[in-house]
């Protein structure tokens, strides 16, 4: 048995992969589950951090600190050297990194029962889009995290071409494949040729016609959805009595999922409060009000979420709010949602139709287009993907699952 794994660290869901003959790669988490997901509360009565679904529960049961989900994105930013405020103690984003990144590993260990000393992280094409050096320190970022988390030996994979080899493993003859890795943050794709034979190689470079990817994920589409049904709702858009718009900040801050706590912050209580007196619209903004005096941002976030990913099975979906005073059950549609993220997707259409080119590439030569990350499972998304690369078939990965399988089998290529 190898004592190298594969870490899939995702902006939404995280998982570890260990090859293993004749079992499942993926290694248990959380109550049974192979996916953890990718957030930190820290307890500010208890003074203890808790992590994936148990983070969730706390902060929802309504104690006191600070929860952060969407860590991945803080890499490559210029968050990731800031902090945010618990219980008057500043906590240092890194630190929240450090302590999730030991935790899966503490965790993959013991549903291995053994230690882990070399990891193959997965990363996406771009962390940062159109700025190398920015992109080169987050991977750096990532790899000083993951040493002081415990792992000694450290390589990256690109995380398509980690779900690439977790296909390869099911085919049975050769296959040229765009693999649509969808995640939370990221849109990532790859143009490998696959087949048993190639997996036998030790250096697969010359397999991979080429990659691309866009800083445009399931985050952003929360946003977006969020941006357009939801925050209405609680005043964006409205005027004052200048006639001039509410800042539309607020509202951003509040629908992206990683800048939540800013509107938090003593600073901004005093700010809201002085735009309150000049809000002609006072019934919306005292929702808005009401949201940040509960620290209520993660919950309306994770309810668009629920929302969107319910608009995947119905064209309809209705969305309760009972956190809010005075608010009606909004309507989402598949529709307006579609409309919503048109401009993302339209980029993600985009940077699809370069990749081919860049690969010199005609797109009926695509035989499948492989999709996984947890966000590929958006309807528009996959119709205008489709559209470029018209007759090649669409094959459904392990959403969650495919790159973690795919980084434990390229572990054992590179520490065994």
């Amino acid at each position: 048995m190898s004592n190298a794994c594969g870490v899939d660290f995702g902006t939404s869901n995280s998982t570890v992969g260990w090859s293993r003959p004749g079992q499942s790669a993926l290694l248990q988490l959380e109550d049974g589950k192979v996916t953890l997901p990718s957030v930190v509360f820290y307890n500010a009565e208890d003074e203890i951090f808790s992590f994936g679904r148990a983070a969730l529960a706390g902060y929802l049961t309504g104690y006191e600190g600070r929860l952060m989900r969407s860590l991945k994105s803080l890499l490559g930013s210029a968050l990731i050297d800031g902090q945010t405020e618990v219980g008057g103690r500043a906590l240092p984003f890194r630190t929240l990194l450090e302590q999730f990144i030991k935790e899966l590993k503490i965790r993959a260990q013991r549903s291995a029962g053994q230690e882990f000393d070399s990891v193959v992280l997965g990363r996406p094409v771009f962390f940062v889009d159109d700025n190398r050096a920015a992109d080169q320190r987050a991977q750096a970022t990532l790899e000083e995290v993951a040493r002081a988390a415990g792992f000694k030996h450290i390589a990256f994979q690109y995380e398509p071409i980690a779900a690439a080899f977790d296909y390869e493993s099911t085919i049975d003859r050769e296959e040229l494949v765009l693999i649509a890795d969808i995640g939370g943050g990221t849109s990532d794709f790859s143009l490998v040729r696959l087949s048993p034979a190639r997996a036998k190689k030790q250096d697969r470079r010359d397999d991979i016609l080429a990659t691309g990817g866009i800083h445009i994920g399931g985050t952003d589409f929360d946003k977006y959805l969020s941006l357009s049904s939801v925050m209405p709702m609680l005043g964006l858009g409205s005027r004052l009595v200048n006639n001039s718009e509410v800042p539309s900040s607020y509202y951003f801050n509040l629908a992206t999922w990683h800048t939540i706590n800013l509107i938090y912050t003593r600073k901004m209580a005093e700010q809201l409060k002085d735009v309150a007196r000049e809000v002609r619209e006072r019934d919306k903004f005292d929702r808005l009000l009401d949201l940040v005096e509960q620290r209520a941002g993660h919950w309306l976030a994770m309810k668009v979420e629920d929302g969107k990913i319910a608009l995947s099975d119905a064209e309809t979906v209705e969305l309760t709010l009972e956190k809010l005073s005075s608010s009606e059950p909004i309507q989402l549609s598949r529709g307006a949602f579609n409309t919503s993220i048109s401009h993302l997707v339209s980029s993600v259409e985009e940077t699809v139709g370069k990749l081919l080119r860049d690969a010199g590439v005609k797109a009926n030569a695509i035989d499948t287009v492989f999709f996984t990350g947890g966000s590929s499972g958006v309807g528009l998304l996959r119709q205008q993907i489709a559209a470029v690369v018209p007759t090649a078939k669409a094959v459904e990965g392990d959403l969650f699952g495919s790159i973690g399988a795919g980084l434990a089998l390229d572990a054992v290529r590179k520490f065994s």
